[in-house]
């Protein structure tokens, strides 16, 4: 069972470090978000560079369009990895538990990675992987590697609190681990759905919602998508829209729907709970029907900006929620059932032993 072994006042800077780190884990993923909403993911074309200069060095003055959005995305996913490299280290400097240690490894190895499909992204974007440009593959690999680091900085921040398991106590109940472990992993494939088509520029391919086209389901046959997309040239963009774009959308929505009934199921499930867990998962279940809300808007204002980056935000705080509300449940189940059952049989003879007046033998 996973532990934290810290002196009060390490872990207490720790915690606070690792909380700092994920908040700045969220800010990277806005402004990445923000990048792809104002579709800028190509306005540097060079990596590890910026058109030829060090990174670190580019002069302000060039900073122009959505060359200040990509460059600033690099500069502030730069200081994450080294945010990370410090709690690895921190974290194996002080007394923590060999869990923390491993996890805050993996943590740096992730954000290695991370920064690594980010340059690809760039780097291969005329070369096609598995049917799809290089820009594409990599960019929903490099927004999917994203959402599970920062539910791995929540985790992280979770254990190294140094009262965690004293304050989750108050979370006793009916074992929902397992459902909520469920939707957040239905979760992270609607983001990996949301990520595939933001990096096609596909989230007007429907431009309508609650219905696609006046229809429940829109055709894709050939003669409909010529039609559509004579109509949406130079009104939307000169994308045309594919058959693929279009059950792609229409299955985000559908399993956008999905995780809302689940969420409200869930909720309702969970009325004999205590009020503390009830108030926590409540404030979780709320961010699935305002992550739907915000669906919405991001159609009816023409995928606005703004929106569709707030959209994506929420998005990553809703998985990372997920992550710790599994972890908390598991935890507290495991040890409520290791405080009610002995520890081996052993431990269940001497018990017996001792309640039936035997000597006990040393």
């Amino acid at each position: 069972m996973i532990s934290v072994e810290l002196q009060p006042r390490a872990s207490r800077g720790l915690h606070l470090f690792a909380v700092f780190t994920g908040l700045w884990a969220l800010m990277v993923i806005s402004i990445g978000g923000l990048v792809t909403s104002k579709g800028v993911g190509m306005a540097v074309p060079d990596w590890p560079t910026t058109y030829g200069y060090n990174m670190f060095f580019f002069p302000i003055r060039l900073w122009d369009g959505g060359i200040f959005h990509e460059h600033l995305h690099r500069l502030v996913a730069s200081g994450l990895g080294l945010l990370t490299l410090i709690l690895a280290a921190w974290a194996s400097f002080v007394r923590s538990s060999r869990s923390i240690r491993i996890l805050v490894w993996v943590a740096a190895a992730l954000v290695i990675v991370q920064g690594v499909l980010g340059g690809k992204r760039v780097l291969l974007n005329g070369i096609d992987f598995l049917g799809m440009p290089g820009s594409i593959f990599f960019g929903v690999l490099h927004a999917t590697t994203a959402q599970l680091f920062l539910g791995l900085l929540a985790v992280i921040a979770l254990l190294t609190h140094p009262r965690w398991r004293a304050e989750l106590r108050q979370l006793p109940g009916a074992r929902r681990g397992g459902w909520v472990a469920a939707l957040t992993a239905l979760t992270l494939l609607q983001l990996m759905i949301a990520a595939t088509m933001r990096h096609q520029h596909a989230g007007l391919a429907i431009p309508d919602f609650p219905l696609a086209y006046q229809r429940f389901y829109p055709p894709t046959d050939q003669t409909f998508l010529d039609g559509l997309n004579q109509r949406r040239l130079g009104v939307v963009d000169d994308a045309p829209v594919t058959a693929f774009q279009i059950h792609l959308q229409m299955m985000h929505r559908f399993v956008g729907m999905l995780l809302v009934a689940s969420a409200i199921v869930l909720w309702l499930s969970c009325r004999r709970e205590t009020k503390a867990w009830r108030r926590v998962l409540g404030g979780w279940l709320s961010l699935y029907g305002i992550q739907f809300c915000l669906g919405a808007a991001t159609i009816w204002t023409n995928k606005a900006a703004d929106i569709a980056t707030v959209h994506v935000s929420v998005g990553a705080l809703i998985l990372s929620g997920g992550a710790l509300l599994a972890v908390a449940r598991f935890s507290m189940e495991r040890q409520f059932r290791r405080a009610f059952q002995p520890c081996s049989p052993a431990d269940g003879l001497l018990k017996s032993a001792a309640e039936s007046g035997v000597p006990r033998i040393s």
